[in-house]
């Protein structure tokens, strides 16, 4: 047998376990089929995606099936070398996928409740929505741990978008406004060849402009309002997390009047905590629970006040439970009254869960999208609408999937 035929058995027997290897010794490998490096990583696979007696993890109930003869049992010491082992042997978004298989396959709640092991967890948007769905039941001694865990994602993701959210912005906004200060660079030729057509020479071809006009580079304040209206059902995690965050860093911006609402069947209000710190603001939002859309649109029309100057994101899969029609001529309404509208059926980078496809439609049939946007393309979205561009064919060419 090759090297490559060796190779892709040992592959295959890590993914079957331990029941595999004798069929697959029948192929004509001798020996055992594992070196010890691959023992430790089938027995850190084991202790979670076997379903067998040597497998349970913290409430001692045995299991059934094939052994890997693998297991993490109760103690802490254990759990502690099963994180230290799949960092080790398996790339950062696995460990993601095994940390949260986990906790919902094995309700390995330890990682969440022992600050020595929670320490040893990869940060990642999966953990975080884990933490924020369990944080009543966190106890005392393991939250200022979990809250540095949060913190990491946070900061992670502020500064993979921070910037290029702040130039969008301010790249849309200070061309709106003109500068006496000369600068080569914010010359403004169309205003300046406009206003000046009158000074022409005829004779000599020259344009002789009385005054020239240049761009502001400086912030206006409070130029925009942006409403982010953020569903909290639990599909809607990831999409919670980063619509969370990304409002916490418009609110940082001078030129913009950010309102950040949370809603469930009840509406939360986390606009100040988003301006102050985005890490209590995530642990202000509750995931789950039932769905009342059009309330919290309601509740979100109160700060419309110039609605041409207004940008209205609803970070929504759209199954409302509470009044449909309501809902969909709220939105319709602020949308023909000016107001830039469009919702967002997921803001995540893992493309589009289920969503109500026919409130998708409907409200695409009045000129408002419904799209999934990954948090890349965000600032690309942003820039457009400020600067007035048709929403439609911005999402078409941000969008994951959608209408």
């Amino acid at each position: 047998m090759t090297t490559i035929d060796q190779e892709q058995l040992k592959r295959w027997r890590l993914i079957l376990g331990a029941a595999s290897e004798e069929k697959l010794q029948s192929y004509g490998v001798g020996g055992s089929m594992l070196d010890p490096e691959s023992t430790l990583m089938d027995e850190a696979l084991a202790a979670i995606y076997d379903g067998t007696a040597g497998s349970h993890i913290d409430d001692g109930a045995p299991g059934s099936g094939n052994s890997r003869k693998a297991g993490l049992g109760p103690s802490a010491p254990k759990l502690a070398k099963w994180l230290g082992d799949i960092r080790t042997f398996f790339p950062p978004d696995v460990v993601s996928v095994i940390q949260s298989d986990a906790i919902e396959r094995k309700g390995l709640t330890q990682l969440l409740f022992e600050p020595e092991l929670l320490a040893q967890v990869k940060p990642d948007i999966q953990m975080v929505a884990t933490l924020m769905a369990l944080k009543g039941k966190i106890p005392e001694k393991t939250k200022e741990t979990a809250r540095q865990l949060v913190k990491a994602v946070v900061d992670e993701i502020v500064k993979r978008l921070s910037e290029d959210l702040r130039r969008a912005v301010t790249g849309a906004l200070n061309r709106r406004q003109h500068s006496p200060l000369p600068s080569a660079t914010g010359l403004d030729w169309n205003t300046t060849i406009r206003k000046n057509l009158k000074h022409y020479d005829k004779q000599r071809n020259l344009l002789l402009p009385e005054k020239v006009y240049f761009f502001d580079r400086a912030r206006r304040s409070k130029e925009w309002t942006v409403i982010l209206d953020i569903d909290q059902s639990g599909s809607m995690a990831g999409s919670v997390i980063y619509a969370s965050i990304i409002g916490s860093i418009f609110a940082s911006m001078p030129s913009l009047e950010t309102r950040v609402v949370a809603f469930d069947t009840e509406v939360v209000d986390l606009s100040e905590q988003c301006a102050n710190d985005p890490v209590d603001m995530l642990f202000g939002i509750q995931l789950g629970g039932g769905t009342d859309i059009n309330k919290s649109i309601a509740y979100c029309e109160t700060f419309v006040t110039e609605p041409k100057k207004t940008l209205f994101i609803l970070v929504s899969d759209l199954y409302e439970g509470g009044n449909r029609t309501e809902m969909i001529q709220r939105l319709v309404d602020m949308h023909e009254a000016g107001v830039k509208t469009l919702c967002l059926l997921a803001l995540s980078d893992q493309g589009v869960p289920s969503y109500d496809d026919a409130i998708a439609k409907k409200l695409a049939q009045y000129g408002i999208p419904c799209f999934g946007c990954s948090p890349d393309r965000l600032p690309e979205l942003m820039e457009g609408a400020l600067k007035g561009l048709d929403l439609a064919g911005l999402a078409e060419k941000v969008k994951h999937t959608g209408n």
